[in-house]
């Protein structure tokens, strides 16, 4: 078949007695390099570099967590024992449960310090993307995410039986590559946000979008995969379709900063936007602006 890709996936890199999976690289690179484009946002946010870092090194251990537990809850009849569930360094996360957990274990830290959750999300968002998008490339060395049959010109032709693969492959079988899938949607997505945020915008905007497009496209590409189904989804579409009419009906209706995780003293974007003009207000726009409501006040949905 012209058109189709082709090569021997590198499952595994023996460097003595060790054994280095360049899955793990792509996501340890793509987790470093993403941070690295979180930074300048930040600060350009009032963030200071070491809120940023405190809550990086939660988000780095709580990415592992989550993206495990994920897993598992996912493939749940695989796992025969605790050990096993353990056993990280054998595969299967999931990427989503990633950000997730990522965020959960960041949240103490940023209210703890005072930071806008809202603001350090949208700083956060295109390196997110970036971060997905780097991590893609191990995905693709070692052959993983491979699904269904296809003549799709973008497919994989699976390599000889003795070559390994990371997710099943049929030798000589043409089969979808998501991971390249998600790879170039993640890319496209990249360059959007960094568009998006040359502009104002409420806060939690950037984070908003991210949620709609990435969980959008995951939604897509899963319908392409083999995988574990519950009610013919996988669990990455069930938690993409919430995530998705969550961010999608708050970027159409709502069109502000969500009033939980302003933890922050100052006021945020929106709040900053929308004072009345003295055209418009007369005696009345030197009357004080309305504070926002106190940290305690608020409550942590997630």
């Amino acid at each position: 078949m012209l058109g189709v890709i082709s090569y021997d996936p590198l499952v595994h890199i023996e460097l003595g007695p060790l054994s280095i999976s360049p899955h793990g690289i792509g996501i340890a690179v793509g987790f470093l390099i993403g941070a690295r484009l979180l930074l300048p946002a930040a600060r350009a946010k009032g963030i200071s570099e070491d809120d940023v870092y405190a809550c990086l090194t939660r988000a780095a251990i709580g990415s592992i967590i989550g993206a495990r537990l994920a897993y598992v809850v996912n493939h749940a009849g695989d796992f025969d024992s605790v050990v096993e569930v353990l056993e990280v360094w054998e595969g299967g996360i999931s990427l989503l449960g990633g950000f997730f957990g990522a965020i959960l274990l960041a949240m103490p830290a940023m209210k703890q310090r005072g930071m806008s959750f809202w603001k350090t999300m949208d700083a956060a968002a295109p390196g997110m993307a970036l971060g997905v998008t780097v991590g893609r490339i191990g995905d693709l060395v070692v052959g993983d995410h491979l699904g269904k049959v296809t003549d799709f010109f973008l497919g994989y032709r699976c390599p000889p039986a003795s070559v390994d693969t990371a997710s099943p492959c049929v030798a000589g079988t043409v089969v979808h590559q998501t991971a390249l899938y998600d790879l170039l949607l993640t890319a496209v997505l990249l360059f959007a946000l960094l568009r998006l945020r040359r502009k104002p915008h409420f806060d939690g905007f950037l984070i908003l979008v991210f949620g709609a497009w990435y969980g959008t496209q995951r939604i897509i590409e899963d319908f392409l995969r083999e995988d574990v189904r519950h009610f013919g989804l996988t669990g990455s579409q069930m938690t993409s379709i919430v995530t998705v009419t969550v961010c999608l009906a708050w970027l159409v209706f709502a069109r502000r900063t969500p009033r939980w995780g302003r933890w922050d003293e100052g006021a945020t974007s929106v709040e900053a936007t929308s004072q009345p003009s003295p055209e418009d207000t007369g005696d009345d726009a030197r009357a004080p602006a309305p504070t926002m409501a106190a940290p305690g006040e608020h409550h942590v949905e997630e």
